[in-house]
C-alpha cells in the first residue's frame, strides 16, 4: 500500500531526525543556540571569599550579556574539592561551570589520592579571569622595614618569629614556606583557618609576620594596622601601589598568587568553551570591572584556554615541588 504522507513531509521529518541524531553525537552542532537555559556555576568555598566575589561579578556580567542566568552555588567543604568533583562528573554542556581559586593547582599534590578528579583530564579550562598576588606584612612594632631587614632579624633571632597564614596548603601558606625554605629561616609556619583569623594574630602581635591573599588585608595596610613590606607578585599593584614586588625588594623568585578561574567539565564543545572565555574577557575589559577588581586588589587576566592550560601544568608542579619538600599534608 502506497503512503499517504506527502514526499516533501517525509523528507523534511527525515531531516529533522538526522539533525537530532548527529546534534547528540556531535555535541558542537548544538552549541549555537548556547545558552538555552540558566547556567549553575559552583564554587567551592563560602559567600563572601575571593573566588565567590569573582564569581558573582562573572555571573553578573555573563547573564547580561548571554541574556540567560548565570546562578552561584556555594558548594563548600574539602578545599573546595567537593565542588570540583560534582562538576568533573557532569554533563559537558557548558551549563555547568566551577569557579576555582589556587586550590585547583595546589590540592592535586596536597590532598593526592583523595580527591576524585583528575585535574587535568576531567576539565576544560576556560580562562583565568582575574588574579590577586600574596602580600607579605608585619605588626608594625616590628622594626623591619624591608624583606632584606625582615630576612636579617628573623637570622638574628631564630625560632623567636611566627608567620601567619590563611590555612594549611592555601597559596599563602605555601608562599610562606617557600620563603622560608629558600632563605632557610628559623620561623614558625602557623597555618590559621581562614585570611581573618590570621590578619588578626598579626595585629595582635601574637605572631609578627603575615602572608595573605591582598584582597583581605589590603584596608588593614591602607589604614596602617598592618605594614606591607612586598607583595609576592610580577607587577605592583593599582590596589597598593607604593608596595614593592618581591623582587623589587630583593628577594626573586617569589612569585605567589590567588587566581579566580572558571573551568567547565571535560568534552565541553569548544565553541560553547571560546564563547565563555570571550564573554568573560569582554567582562575584565569593562572599566566599572576593572575599578571594582583594583578595590579588592584583583586584577584582570582573562587568557585564552591554552595559555590557562599551560598556566596550570606549571603552577601544579611549581606547588607541588613545595609541599612534597615541606611534607605537608592535610589530616
Amino acid at each position: 500500500m502506497r503512503s499517504t504522507t506527502p514526499r516533501h513531509l517525509s523528507i523534511g521529518v527525515a531531516a529533522l531526525l538526522l539533525g537530532g541524531v548527529l546534534a547528540a553525537r556531535h555535541p558542537t552542532l548544538a552549541a549555537d543556540a548556547y545558552p538555552s537555559r540558566p547556567v549553575h556555576m559552583l564554587v567551592g568555598f563560602a559567600p563572601g571569599g575571593p573566588t565567590d566575589v569573582v564569581a558573582r561579578i562573572l555571573g553578573q556580567k555573563l547573564s547580561e550579556s548571554l541574556h540567560q542566568q548565570f546562578v552561584i552555588e556555594n558548594r563548600v567543604g574539602a578545599g573546595s574539592n567537593i565542588a570540583m568533583g560534582i562538576v568533573a562528573k557532569a554533563a559537558p554542556d557548558g551549563y555547568t561551570l566551577v569557579a576555582v581559586s589556587s586550590a585547583y593547582v595546589v590540592n592535586p599534590s596536597l590532598y593526592g589520592d583523595k580527591i576524585t578528579y583528575d585535574v587535568y583530564k576531567d576539565f576544560a579550562p576556560i580562562t583565568e579571569a582575574a588574579d590577586s598576588p600574596n602580600v607579605i606584612l608585619v605588626n608594625p612594632s616590628v622594626q623591619a622595614t624591608t624583606m632584606k631587614a625582615l630576612i636579617e632579624l628573623i637570622r638574628a633571632n631564630p625560632g623567636k618569629y611566627g608567620i601567619a597564614t590563611s590555612g594549611i596548603g592555601t597559596t599563602p601558606d605555601l608562599a610562606a614556606e617557600l620563603f622560608r625554605m629558600t632563605y632557610k629561616l628559623d620561623a614558625v609556619r602557623v597555618p590559621f583557618n581562614g585570611a581573618a583569623p590570621a590578619l588578626q594574630s598579626v595585629l595582635q602581635g601574637q605572631t609578627q609576620v603575615g602572608f595573605s591573599a591582598l584582597p583581605t588585608a589590603t584596608q588593614m595596610v591602607k589604614s596602617g594596622q598592618l605594614r606591607a613590606l612586598a607583595l609576592a607578585a610580577k607587577h605592583r599593584t593599582a590596589a597598593l601601589p607604593d608596595v614593592p614586588t618581591t623582587a623589587e625588594a630583593g628577594i626573586p623568585d617569589q612569585e605567589s598568587d590567588t587566581m579566580g578561574a572558571v573551568l567547565a567539565p571535560a568534552r565541553t564543545p569548544p565553541e560553547i568553551v571560546d564563547l565563555l572565555q570571550k564573554e568573560i574577557a569582554k567582562a575584565m575589559a569593562d572599566p566599572a570591572v576593572k575599578q571594582h577588581l583594583a578595590e579588592l586588589g584583583f586584577e584582570p587576566v582573562a587568557n585564552t584556554p591554552a595559555e590557562f592550560t599551560a598556566l596550570i601544568r606549571q603552577e601544579v608542579e611549581k606547588w607541588g615541588k613545595v609541599i612534597r619538600a615541606a611534607n605537608i599534608k592535610v589530616e
